[in-house]
């Protein structure tokens, strides 16, 4: 048998208090950051740990799909610093203060 669904009122400015037990259950906590996402069975609330664990996830599939690393990422990254540091101040020494 299924659990009856909780029911809520939204309030104004479209606030929903969630119910003590599935807050307590999903361990979201005052000031925590959810993510909102519409679906086509309704709105999906996902802890924003989650949601940013997700969204690296696809990240990381997406650079396996370009046959790119994260060490390849990373010496891209230090390349555009060098070159944004010359551009900035004329040298060629990013790490010079």
């Amino acid at each position: 048998m299924a659990a009856q669904p909780n029911l809520v009122r939204v309030q104004e400015h479209g606030q929903v208090t969630l119910p003590a037990n599935v807050r307590k259950r999903l361990g979201f906590k005052e000031g925590d950051l959810v993510a909102v996402e519409e679906t086509a069975e309704g709105v999906l609330l996902t802890p924003r740990g989650v949601a940013a664990i997700n969204a690296l996830s696809e990240i990381g599939d997406a650079l396996r799909e370009e046959g790119l690393t994260l060490d390849d990422m990373i010496e891209r990254g230090k390349a555009i610093r060098e070159e944004l540091y010359r551009e900035q101040y004329a040298t060629t020494d990013p790490d010079r203060s």
